[in-house]
């Protein structure tokens, strides 16, 4: 009896599958109800670009250049998740745009204008959590570990 150990062509597809279906689930997160902030939605173009990665791979010879290219977008969504998840956590201070600041010293009018002009989704407020566990965290590492497979796939002949 032969173990069978994962090819190239199967771990990338696991891999850009990996960013799919994390972006189908933000999507139908989003179809029901739950709207995103800015930084969720940035989370989201680095696993579009791991999923037309993977497809050129997966349609062509998957190069190294192309792996490490995918496993440079999990990477760069993991960590925009880190960030968002410090802006939730309120570790550091998240983008001016979409996240609450202090109000001392703030006119009336300065503050009713920047509640009008505010957007309606804040970055600094979870979503949803699960365990309190929020959607930016699970992203961070889910995306770490969706590059540690598009690396381990140098390994695969």
């Amino acid at each position: 009896m032969t173990l069978m150990f994962p090819t190239r062509f199967s771990v990338i597809m696991l891999a850009a599958g990996g960013s799919a279906a994390l972006l189908a689930t933000g999507l139908i997160f989003q179809a029901i109800g739950y709207a995103p902030c800015d930084l969720c939605i940035l989370q989201r173009w680095p696993h579009v670009a791991a999923v037309l990665i993977g497809a050129i791979a997966i349609l062509w010879r998957p190069s190294k250049a192309l792996i490490v290219l995918g496993a440079l977008a999990c990477t760069l969504t993991g960590a925009i998740g880190v960030y968002h998840t410090g802006v939730e956590r309120r570790w550091w201070a998240g983008p001016q745009d979409c996240t609450a600041g202090s109000v001392g010293g703030v006119s009336t009018q300065d503050l009713m204008n920047q509640i009008l002009s505010a957007p309606l989704v804040r970055c600094d407020v979870p979503a949803y959590e699960i365990l309190g566990i929020s959607m930016a965290t699970m992203n961070a590492v889910a995306s770490f570990l969706l590059a540690a497979v598009w690396l381990w796939s140098l390994r695969r002949a």
